[in-house]
């Protein structure tokens, strides 16, 4: 009985305790995390905030002045995915139910090149550019920001249909490392047309690279119209590697392409390869050959075994008008000389020339580059070497004040293969995987050549294997964004396993887009 008694008692006094304890509060589920934003180049800084902007067919883009072209730009591609027609572009701020995205160019003399801030808040977007070409740039992370199938029309979702979309707070201050960040584009040993060319701009825009070389003559093919030697392009660029038909730019095509690469801020920067790389023009003049012969049409892929008569005077009438006339076209300051691979000339024949034609550049207003062979010659202080060679220095150009463009073969050639079993491409610099193409700083790239000395990084596309803009494609990306990023990220920010995330995070982007890019196992693809 007492055990009983005992038990009820025990009994009681927990009910009672279970009766006077006060229920316990109830905790909200914390906020899911928001997900860092896979951008590619890295920005110089992003910080993420609470809250998100939202995105509506009611939404609208304010823009003036220099902003309004990259105000309806954005219109046309983000209001066609949010409704039925354009978001509306309005010069200034005023009450709007549906939030803003402001555009505007910074005033003020503390400026930075292509710099940007992108400030996202629950009501705004503000995007604000140094200068134009800083607002294009701050207005491609906006892209990147938003939906993948964004970039593909038939993926829109439109009218009614549109859901609202939802981009996190977050402020970014953004400026590029390099001044100088290119690809170049050899059209020579296989002919591209003008939307191909496009098509590539449109591309490079999109990561930020700001520097277009075309590769406009080689021995396989001459690719302009110059009207003072019309045979140059009617002979000359009738053919390509492999024999197929070739082709060329009229004039006026190649203006269309310097215009279009000037809407995306990009500038082109034309070569006409020269002592070595010539037997298009050589076949196309007999008269620029030593023995007054005109070569035979060449679509072989072997390398110098071509060059100019450089002791005649018709040789430097014949540069001189080629320069003016591709000089007149393209406003940018740049004019590529080439200089690489010449192997019948003697060295004092060579830095000759070159001297010589450095002289006939200036005379048209534009600086010279030129492979760097070039760099024991006697450079002004305003001409540039592209640096290429693994193996070699360009420091004693560098020590007289000369400038370089980073270019190394087995690290930014996107005409290496990726692996031994890449069906396209070469193999003399190496095998240049993802990972290849990103882990190099072009500042401690080459002996005796500082950062201060570096405008920066390029990538070049030889297409001795590619036929199309598929196959450029192909060989260009990945690694051209690698490129991108190492010339606009601060070295000490880039690491290759965060590369790697980021760059599969794009994945989608490059699908809805129609990239022909390979699917590398380096990178974990979304």
């Amino acid at each position: 009985m007492s055990r009983l008694i005992s038990l009820l008692v025990a009994a009681t006094l927990v009910a009672a305790a279970s009766c006077s304890r006060k229920p316990a509060p109830r905790v909200a589920p914390a906020p899911a995390a928001v997900e860092r934003p896979h951008l590619v180049p890295l920005p110089a800084r992003l910080d993420l905030q609470p809250g998100h902007f939202t995105l509506t067919s009611q939404t609208v883009i304010v823009a003036d002045g220099d902003a309004r072209r990259l105000g309806q730009y954005l219109s046309d591609f983000v209001g066609l995915a949010m409704g039925l027609q354009p978001l509306r572009v309005e010069p200034s701020l005023t009450a709007l139910a549906g939030g803003a995205i402001v555009l505007s160019v910074r005033d003020g003399a503390s400026r930075v090149p292509e710099r940007y801030t992108l400030e996202v808040t629950e009501k705004t977007i503000r995007i604000v550019g140094d200068d134009p070409a800083g607002l294009f740039y701050g207005v491609q992370t906006l892209r990147q920001l938003l939906p993948a199938p964004f970039e593909y029309e038939a993926l829109r979702p439109r009218g009614r249909n549109a859901p609202p979309v939802q981009i996190p707070a977050m402020t970014i201050d953004d400026r590029p490392r390099f001044t100088w960040r290119g690809s170049m584009l050899d059209v020579s040993r296989h002919f591209l047309g003008v939307e191909d060319v496009k098509r590539y701009i449109e591309l490079m825009a999109l990561h930020k690279l700001n520097r277009l070389h075309l590769h406009l003559a080689d021995d396989q093919g001459w690719r302009i119209d110059i009207k003072s030697w019309p045979n140059l392009a009617k002979h000359g660029g009738s053919t390509e590697v492999g024999g197929g038909p070739g082709g060329y730019y009229t004039q006026e095509q190649y203006a269309e392409i310097v215009r279009y690469a000037a809407d995306h801020f990009i500038t082109i920067v034309p070569e006409i390869d020269m002592p070595g790389h010539t037997n298009a023009a050589l076949a196309s003049y007999a008269e620029l050959n030593c023995d007054g012969v005109a070569r035979p049409l060449y679509t072989g892929t072997e390398v110098g075994f071509s060059a100019l008569c450089v002791e005649k005077d018709v040789t430097y009438k014949f540069i001189d008008d080629v320069v003016r006339e591709i000089a007149a076209l393209t406003p940018g300051p740049y004019f590529h000389i080439g200089g690489d691979e010449v192997k019948t000339l003697t060295a004092e024949q060579y830095a000759g020339f070159i001297e010589r034609v450095q002289r006939i550049v200036e005379s048209h207003g534009k600086q010279m580059i030129g492979w760097d062979e070039i760099a024991p010659t006697k450079l002004s202080a305003t001409s540039i070497v592209q640096h290429w060679r693994p193996k070699t220095t360009p420091a004693e150009a560098v020590a007289r004040g000369v400038k370089v463009i980073m270019s190394i073969a087995d690290r930014a050639y996107l005409d290496m293969k990726y692996d031994a079993g890449t069906p396209i491409g070469l193999t003399w610099a190496g095998i240049v995987s993802v990972q290849t193409s990103y882990e190099w700083d072009p500042a401690t790239a080459a002996q005796g050549v500082p950062e201060s000395a570096v405008l920066g990084v390029e990538a070049p596309l030889w297409t001795e294997t590619v036929a199309t803009i598929n196959d450029a494609e192909f060989l260009a990306f990945p690694r051209l964004a690698a490129v991108a990023e190492i010339g606009w990220s601060r070295q000490a920010d880039r690491r290759w396993e965060d590369f790697r995330v980021r760059l599969g995070a794009l994945g989608p982007r490059w699908v809805a887009l129609g990239i022909n890019f390979y699917r590398s196992p380096e990178v974990p693809w979304k």
